[in-house]
């Protein structure tokens, strides 16, 4: 037995070494460069019509029955569950004691450009999703890969369908369950196995609800959790505001250093931020991973543009508000210095939990970080689910059965991640989340044409002052 898992870790070791190596983090931001160039920068020309249709938009009353879909809100509160998570935090932290505070500008630069590639992969996942006899909308990258390239890429959204349901049971689910299992143990003393049990029923609930109900639960966990999260980081921000000069100093600094390290290759640390930030951002924000269309294309929306418009949103809500809160946090606190090692800390959770426990008085700071963990990590579990259940579904044809089989072992997994703590699993799924990408991007890359003629279009029928 030991052996077998000496052989599956090192297989995954290489996989996992192109699946976040450079090769595919060029290709990812690549992407993003090429379908900048191709929206003529969307994200830049039209950030202000994109903040008011999208989060501007909920201040307008609507009374608009979406039948069996989800709301224009409710499809980017499911991606964004399933994109927000612990990344956002243990994500940042090892971004930044790898690769420095630098990561955190490359970071930025990641979802520059994530912000067109997301808005890509919605408007892609409209455009050619398919609506069943009771009118339910279903899309993603399997989809428009079948539909926008042709049935000789039917193979290419196989493989993207497998690797999506298969890393919806690692980092969708057991490595979230340890997260919750551990936040709740230091919270109330929880036994993890009552953690597991506890949340495999409340994920029961959700789940068998359908896509509906995920939806309407996630739109209150995800603006709950990224208020309160947001409000904890502004205040340790506010506390050491006279020392915020000082550190975005260290990030910019850190991401055009061409120092070396230790007798090491000149450039080292601007190599070094770079990687980790291109890393640590698209993991965060899922840009080009192909996951967060699944849960827009659910969405009532009639036009393609206005959804792919949320992607933006999205993006820039995760990676340049909640990822850059983490970073400022860490470095304000102090608990961030030059060269400093994370082997004091019992994980990347505890280096936070020590960051905002230095500024914030008492155990306040111990108490933010589980409670964010707790409900980050949720979300995530939630938006997961229905990205592994679309993608089997799509494998097995809308089989019932497949579907019945799929949501009971999605839900026993949550008390597997909550009694141990699925290392390997884990490792496997980041791979895989990783591998993702590849399908998806040939496929924005091949269909980047559509994207273009899609935003002209919609653009050129509203007023000559959008043009």
């Amino acid at each position: 037995m030991e052996t077998l898992i000496d052989i599956v870790t090192a297989v995954n070791d290489v996989l996992n070494s192109f699946a976040w190596g450079p090769v595919m983090l060029v290709l990812l931001v690549g992407t993003g460069i090429f379908l900048t160039i191709r929206t003529r920068c969307i994200q830049v020309r039209r950030f202000g019509y994109i903040m008011k249709n999208t989060i501007g938009s909920l201040f307008r009353k609507r009374n608009k029955d979406h039948g069996k879909n989800l709301s224009p809100f409710q499809a980017v509160t499911t991606a964004l569950a399933g994109t927000v998570g612990t990344g956002n935090i243990a994500g940042v932290v090892g971004a930044i004691f790898v690769g420095g505070p630098g990561a955190v500008f490359w970071m930025w630069v990641s979802a520059f450009f994530g912000m067109c590639t997301k808005y890509a992969e919605i408007t892609l996942a409209l455009k050619f999703r398919e609506v069943d006899e009771a009118g339910v909308h279903r899309g993603g990258p399997m989809y428009y890969i079948r539909k926008g390239m042709g049935k000789n890429w039917q193979w290419l959204a196989v493989i993207f369908a497998v690797l999506g349901g298969l890393a919806s049971f690692g980092i969708g689910n057991i490595a979230q369950s340890s997260e919750i299992s551990g936040a709740m143990s230091g919270l109330l003393g929880f036994d993890p196995r009552l953690t597991g049990v506890l949340l495999a029923i409340l994920v029961a609930v959700v789940v068998f609800g359908g896509v509906k109900r995920i939806g309407q639960v996630t739109s209150y966990i995800v603006p709950f959790m990224a208020i309160f999260y947001i409000l904890a980081g502004i205040v340790v921000i506010i506390l050491r505001v006279t020392d915020l000069p000082a550190a975005f100093g260290m990030i910019f600094q850190g991401a055009f250093s061409l120092k070396s390290v230790g007798g090491g290759v000149f450039g080292y640390v601007i190599m070094s931020a770079m990687r980790q930030g291109f890393a640590r951002g698209v993991f965060s924000n899922e840009a080009g991973l192909g996951s967060a269309p699944i849960a827009h294309a659910a969405s009532s929306t009639k036009e393609p543009v206005e959804q792919g418009m949320w992607g933006v949103f999205e993006v820039f809500f995760d990676t340049i508000i909640i990822c850059t809160i983490t970073a400022l946090t860490l470095i304000l606190s102090g608990v961030y210095t030059a060269g400093a090692s994370m082997d004091a800390f019992a994980s990347k959770g505890a280096v936070a939990v020590a960051a905002f426990h230095t500024v914030l008085p008492g155990n306040l700071g111990g108490t933010v970080i589980q409670i964010s963990m707790v409900f980050f990590a949720l979300s995530t579990i939630l938006g997961w689910s229905y990205y592994g259940e679309r993608c089997w579904a799509y494998l097995s044809r809308e089989n019932k059965i497949v579907d019945l089989i799929y949501k009971i072992v999605f839900i026993l997994m949550c008390v597997v991640g909550s009694v141990g703590s699925g290392t390997l699993m884990w490792d496997i799924s980041d791979t895989l989340n990783g591998l993702m990408a590849l399908p998806n991007l040939i496929a924005l890359l091949a269909l980047s044409g559509v994207v273009a003629s899609e935003t002209r279009r919609y653009f050129d029928c509203k007023t000559p002052r959008l043009r």
